[in-house]
C-alpha cells in the first residue's frame, strides 16, 4: 500500500463495504486482510451477545478460579472472549499466531498459512474488573505481517502494525481501526447485525479539556507526575480553560473518551511498577497507533510507543496518549524530572 485511498467514506456503509472499497485501490490486494477483519467484527458480535446476556446465564461475570499468565485470576468472561478470538480464526489460514493476554505463548492456528499471512495479538477482555458492575469494557488486537512462527516473531516495534483497533462494549458496541489511512469508527446494527460506519476520519482535538488518571496512586508516582497533574488542575488560576478528570477504570473506554474530547490519559510507572503495566504490544501499542493516526501522540513519557522495540511478549510500559498539546507538555515534565533524579 504505497498511496493513501481517496475513497469516500459514507455513514451507514458496512465495516465490510469500507475495507472492500479501500482494497479496490490496490490491484496486488488478496482480500486476506478483509476476510481478517470480518473474522475480528464476528468476535465482537459473539463478545456483545455474551455480555448483553450478563446476569441472565451462567458463567458470564464472577471468576473461573484460575489465574492467568499476568498473576490475575481469570473472570468467565475473560475465558469466553479469549476462546472466541480464537475458534473463530482457528483453519482460517487468515492468522497464523495469536498472541493474547490469556495466554503465556502464541498459539498457532494453522498449519498452512500462506505467504503474507497474519499474526494477531488481543487484550480479549481490557477492563474486565468492570464487568460485574455494568460499566464499559473492550477488546483492544494488533494485526502484523506474518513473521517466525514463534514469539520472536511477534516482537516487532508498533510501527510496524499492519492495523490496530478496539471494540467498546458500552451502550452500543463500536469497532474503531486504523490500517494506517485515517481511523474510522463502526457501530453495531443490532437489527441489521452489521458494523455500520458512524464515525469517518476520526481526529483528535489539538487539546481537550479532561485528564485520566488513577489518582489512587498518587503516592507511588515519581514528583514529575504529581507536578503535571497539579499543573493541570491549577489552568483556572491561571486564567486557562480548566481541565476536569474522569477515569472509568478501562483503558480503552478512557481512550476512546479522549479520542472523542481530546485531552491525555495516563498511566505513569510507580513504586510498585517502576516499568509500567500496561502491555506493550496488545495494549499500549495498539491505541499509539490509532491516536497518531488521529492526530495525537502517544509516549512512555520519554520514549515515542511505536518506537520501541519489545523484548518480551508481555512486557509493560508507562502510557502517556491523547492530544498533542497536553502529552507534549507531558513529556516536558518527564524528560526535566528524569534529568533531575
Amino acid at each position: 500500500m504505497a498511496t493513501k485511498p481517496t475513497t469516500s467514506l459514507t455513514k451507514g456503509i458496512t465495516l465490510f463495504q469500507h475495507i472492500l472499497a479501500q482494497q479496490t485501490q490496490y490491484p496486488d490486494a488478496t482480500g486476506e486482510f478483509g476476510g481478517l477483519m470480518a473474522q475480528i467484527s464476528l468476535a465482537a458480535k459473539l463478545i456483545s451477545r455474551q455480555l448483553a446476556q450478563a446476569g441472565l446465564i451462567e458463567n458470564v461475570l464472577g471468576f473461573t478460579g484460575e489465574v492467568n499468565v499476568q498473576g490475575e485470576a481469570v473472570r468467565h468472561l475473560d475465558q469466553y472472549a479469549n476462546e472466541t478470538f480464537i475458534r473463530v480464526f482457528k483453519d482460517t489460514g487468515l492468522v497464523c499466531l495469536l498472541a493474547s493476554e490469556e495466554l503465556e505463548e502464541p498459539i498457532a492456528l494453522s498449519n498452512q498459512c500462506p505467504v503474507g499471512s497474519y499474526a494477531l495479538l488481543v487484550d480479549p477482555i481490557d477492563g474486565s474488573s468492570n464487568i460485574d458492575v455494568n460499566v464499559s469494557v473492550a477488546s483492544i488486537f494488533s494485526v502484523q505481517k506474518r513473521g517466525a512462527d514463534s514469539t520472536s516473531g511477534l516482537l516487532q516495534p508498533g510501527n510496524a502494525q499492519v492495523a490496530a483497533g478496539y471494540v467498546l462494549y458500552g451502550p452500543n458496541t463500536m469497532l474503531v481501526y486504523s490500517s494506517g489511512y485515517g481511523v474510522h469508527g463502526f457501530t453495531l446494527d443490532p437489527v441489521v447485525g452489521e458494523f455500520l460506519l458512524s464515525h469517518p476520519n476520526m481526529q483528535i482535538p489539538t487539546q481537550g479539556e479532561y485528564y485520566s488518571i488513577n489518582e489512587a496512586y498518587s503516592p507511588d508516582w515519581q514528583p514529575y507526575v504529581r507536578d503535571y497533574i497539579e499543573h493541570l488542575k491549577g489552568a483556572k488560576n491561571r486564567g486557562e480553560r480548566p481541565y476536569s478528570a474522569r477515569y472509568i477504570g478501562s483503558l480503552a473506554a478512557d481512550f476512546h473518551r479522549t479520542l472523542l474530547t481530546g485531552g491525555i490519559y495516563l498511566y505513569p510507572p510507580t513504586i510498585d511498577k517502576p516499568r509500567g503495566k500496561l502491555r506493550l504490544l496488545y495494549e499500549a501499542a495498539p491505541l499509539a497507533f490509532i491516536v497518531e493516526q488521529a492526530g495525537g501522540r502517544a509516549s512512555t513519557g520519554i520514549e515515542r510507543i511505536l518506537d520501541i522495540q519489545p523484548q518480551a511478549l508481555h512486557q509493560r510500559v508507562p502510557l502517556v496518549i491523547g492530544s498533542p498539546t497536553e502529552v507534549t507538555l507531558a513529556e516536558t515534565y518527564a524528560q526535566q524530572g528524569t534529568s533531575h533524579s
